[in-house]
């Protein structure tokens, strides 16, 4: 379960989040929205405790922003996968060694690597690319290969950061189909977007950021 209670959050004197309260619950899929600048990449930053609040607390399953300590923060993160707007694949490593990567910092087997990536990368669509770089495939491709690395660990939640705000409008339903597809299976999602056309397309329940407070 993800939580928000009555997080305050000012950065160079100005607030960005007032009173902000919210959960989404395990297996669901929720969409983040408000203008550009009222803070949804910055919940997110919350969520996976690269920001802390002023005032109030963020809770991802066990971990509490108000007691977390620095070393436990990797290990929260290992419970959530991030996407984001511009991708942020490793450009010097190919798509199975991106996908890889965050398996091999905790040590998985080999094969288990081998297994897990491979699996995701089918899932994906992007199992005949697995040996091509980044800069190899297109903008959707990429994203999808961002998913890919997002998911391979079996997260509790997905932290979707405008995933589709740099893609054409095919490529932003086959993310969204992807991401239904992670959700159908149990995963929850969380996703930033201000595209009201995907939100029609895929409705869920929506949590709107306006003005610093939570608008609906």
């Amino acid at each position: 379960m993800i939580e928000f209670y009555n997080v305050d959050l000012n950065i160079d004197k100005k607030t960005i989040l007032r009173d902000v309260s919210f959960r989404v619950l395990k297996g669901e899929f929720v969409y983040l929205t408000g203008a550009s600048g009222a803070g949804k990449s910055t919940v997110l930053r919350l969520l996976y405790m690269d920001l802390f609040p002023d005032r109030g607390t963020v809770i991802i399953e066990r971990y509490s922003s108000a007691k977390i300590k620095d070393k436990e923060i990797p290990y929260l993160r290992r419970q959530l996968g991030v996407v984001f707007q511009d991708f942020k694949l490793l450009p010097d490593r190919n798509i199975f060694d991106n996908t890889a990567f965050a398996l091999r910092v905790i040590g998985m087997p080999g094969k288990e690597i081998k297994k897990r990536v491979l699996r995701v990368l089918t899932d994906v669509n992007l199992s005949h690319k697995r040996n091509h770089y980044p800069e190899e495939l297109s903008g959707g491709e990429q994203q999808r290969a961002a998913i890919a690395r997002a998911v391979v660990n079996n997260p509790i939640a997905v932290l979707a950061d405008e995933p589709t705000g740099n893609l054409d409008s095919d490529n932003s339903m086959e993310i969204m189909e992807i991401l239904q597809k992670i959700n159908q299976n149990g995963t929850a999602v969380l996703m930033a977007t201000h595209d009201n056309e995907l939100i029609s397309a895929f409705p869920h329940r929506i949590i709107e950021i306006k003005e610093g407070r939570v608008g609906r």
